[in-house]
């Protein structure tokens, strides 16, 4: 049978309301008292209970993971990440799986269930009221990969509804365009995901708003989700308007899928057709794809979250922070050399 918060209590000569106090952080002891409540845990092998002990603490150490996004590789890294994260700070996940027709009300209920300390929402397409929706409800929640409103095209970032990690989606469409005209491409194009989530929204807009610096028109289209099919079927529509020097794609999945397409139209990448895509998950360095991607920083963004995360458990009424990180190029083989 399993040895009982009671069992070490009368091992140890002590009370049982002693040894709860001993496994309770900041709780007090007596050093002797602890030092023999410690060896006789170790003697016996015992192994505090988390959810009884979240009876005396009000903690239950559950953080609930949102995601609503689990066909992208790009996430099975993050969730690697967040979970090893919240294990290595003594928190354990909770994960909750968002399908399109989960509202926040009913993610919210789901949590409850299991009276989580905190949340954490995964995604950069979810709308704002549901951050708001897990605020307004006393629940503490940070926003990993979101970005406020205000971000495009260079504007002042809204101060955000809860504390928020990702990169300045804007920056890194600009980005893109620059790459692309240096690599010598002069009719360059963008396949985004859905149109109404911020991330296509975003880099669609610093996309625009460099190339057009020197080219008259961006020829643009949004897929119906960040999939492979998405991607694979918008680019089919592309190309029957014709056919751009290169594309920016907005997610790496999408330019897998635009990619197949291409090909499948005999257009060659890079020598045909240069296409750039966006996160460097790992598949977009595989051999074979060898994708031209800019980088998120992952690891930085999840720690950072975990961090905001840790600090709102202890501190609910933190002033909500949005924390930006920039981007960078990650050059492979689907653009063609620089000039000269």
């Amino acid at each position: 049978m399993a040895v009982t918060l009671r069992d070490v209590a009368r091992a140890a000569g002590v009370s049982a309301s002693a040894v709860s106090r001993a496994f309770t952080p900041g709780a007090s002891v007596a050093p002797a008292t602890l030092a023999r409540i410690m060896t006789a845990s170790d003697r016996l092998g015992f192994q505090r209970n988390r959810l009884a002990a979240s009876l005396t603490t009000g903690r239950t150490r559950l953080v609930g993971i949102v995601a609503d996004d689990f066909h992208n590789p790009f996430f099975l890294n993050v969730f690697d990440l967040m979970t090893k994260g919240l294990q290595a700070r003594g928190l354990r996940p909770l994960l909750v799986n968002l399908d399109t027709g989960t509202t926040a009300a009913q993610a919210l209920g789901m949590l409850r269930e299991y009276a989580v300390d905190a949340a954490v929402l995964v995604s950069g397409t979810l709308p704002a009221g549901f951050a708001r929706s897990f605020r307004d409800a006393g629940l503490p929640v940070t926003h990993c990969f979101a970005q406020a409103a205000g971000s495009a095209m260079g504007a002042t970032m809204a101060a955000p509804d809860v504390p928020q990690s990702g990169i300045d989606d804007a920056a890194a469409g600009r980005l893109a365009a620059i790459t692309l005209h240096q690599h010598g491409y002069g009719n360059i194009g963008y396949l985004g995901g859905p149109e109404q989530t911020l991330p296509a929204q975003n880099r669609f807009a610093g996309f625009q708003a460099e190339a057009l610096q020197f080219q008259p028109v961006v020829r643009a289209a949004f897929a119906q989700n960040w999939s492979f099919a998405a991607g694979r079927t918008c680019m089919q529509g592309m190309l029957q308007a014709g056919v751009c020097d290169a594309y920016f794609c907005a997610d790496d999945v999408l330019a897998i899928g635009a990619m197949s397409a291409l090909r499948d139209a005999g257009l060659r990448v890079p020598q045909d057709v240069g296409v750039i895509g966006l996160n460097d998950m790992e598949m977009a360095g595989w051999a074979g794809i060898s994708l031209t991607t800019i980088a998120q920083p992952v690891a930085q963004i999840v720690a950072s979250c975990l961090d905001q995360t840790e600090a709102l458990i202890e501190h609910p009424g933190l002033h909500p922070e949005a924390r930006v990180f920039a981007s960078r190029l990650i050059l492979r083989g689907t653009l063609r050399p620089l000039p000269g």
